[in-house]
C-alpha cells in the first residue's frame, strides 16, 4: 500500500506544481496585498479542493462530470469569475499611475481573500472530472473505496496548501520589488491577461 501511496503522491504533485489559475490568482492577491492575503487565498483554495473532495466521496461530483449541461453551467460560472478577476487586475494596473502602492488605500477590490480563493477553485469543474476520472484509478485497492479517495484527496490538498504556500512567502521575499509602482502596472497587466485568457480556456474547453 505504502509504494501505491508514494505513486499517487507522485502524481498528484506533478499535478499540484502545474501552472492553472490558482497560481494566477494566488499571485495577483499576494502582489497586490501581500502573504497575508496570498495564505490566504491559499487557504480558501485548499478548502475549495476539500468541497470538490468531499462530493466526490459522496458521488455527487460522479453526477457533474456526467452531465453535460450541470458541467457547462459550473464551466461558464468559472470562466466568468476568472474573467472578472483579470478585467480588475488590468484597470488596476491602468490606474495604477505612478502613485506608491506600498499601502493599500482600501479592501481589496476582489473581497475576501479565502472566499477568492474558494470560489475560483469551487467553480473549476476540472476538479471533478480529474478526481472522479483518476482518484479510483490511483486509491489503494486494499482500502475501501471512499476511503482510498478521502485520503489522496486530503492528500492533494495538503501538497496544493504547501506549494502554493511556499510560492506565496517567496514573492514575499521579492516584494520589494514588486512594490515599485512600474513593476506593480506591469505585473498588474499581466496577471490580468492570464487570468482572463485561463477564464477563456475553461469557456471553450470540451465537456468531459
Amino acid at each position: 500500500m505504502f509504494t501505491q501511496i508514494m505513486t499517487a503522491a507522485g502524481v498528484l504533485a506533478l499535478l499540484t506544481v502545474v501552472p492553472g489559475p490558482d497560481m494566477a490568482v494566488v499571485t495577483k492577491r499576494a502582489v497586490a496585498e501581500g502573504w497575508r492575503d496570498g495564505l490566504r487565498t491559499v487557504g480558501g483554495i485548499t478548502t475549495g479542493l476539500l468541497v470538490w473532495g468531499a462530493l466526490t466521496v459522496a458521488g455527487l461530483a460522479a453526477v457533474l462530470a456526467a452531465s453535460a449541461v450541470a458541467y457547462t453551467v459550473v464551466k461558464l460560472l468559472g470562466a466568468v469569475y476568472l474573467v472578472f478577476l483579470g478585467v480588475q487586475a488590468l484597470v488596476r494596473g491602468r490606474r495604477g499611475g505612478g502613485a506608491s502602492t506600498t499601502v493599500p488605500s482600501g479592501p481589496a477590490p476582489e473581497g475576501h481573500p479565502w472566499r477568492t480563493g474558494l470560489v475560483s477553485n469551487v467553480l473549476n469543474p476540472k476538479i471533478a472530472v480529474f478526481y472522479t476520472g483518476l482518484l479510483p484509478a490511483l486509491a489503494p485497492p486494499s482500502l475501501p473505496s471512499h476511503v482510498g479517495m478521502a485520503l489522496l484527496v486530503l492528500l492533494h490538498a495538503v501538497l496544493t496548501l504547501l506549494w502554493l504556500g511556499g510560492y506565496v512567502m517567496v514573492l514575499a521575499r521579492a516584494r520589494g520589488f514588486f512594490e515599485r509602482p512600474a513593476v506593480r502596472r506591469a505585473l498588474d497587466r499581466v496577471t490580468g491577461v492570464v487570468l482572463i485568457g485561463f477564464g477563456l480556456k475553461v469557456a471553450t474547453a470540451d465537456s468531459p
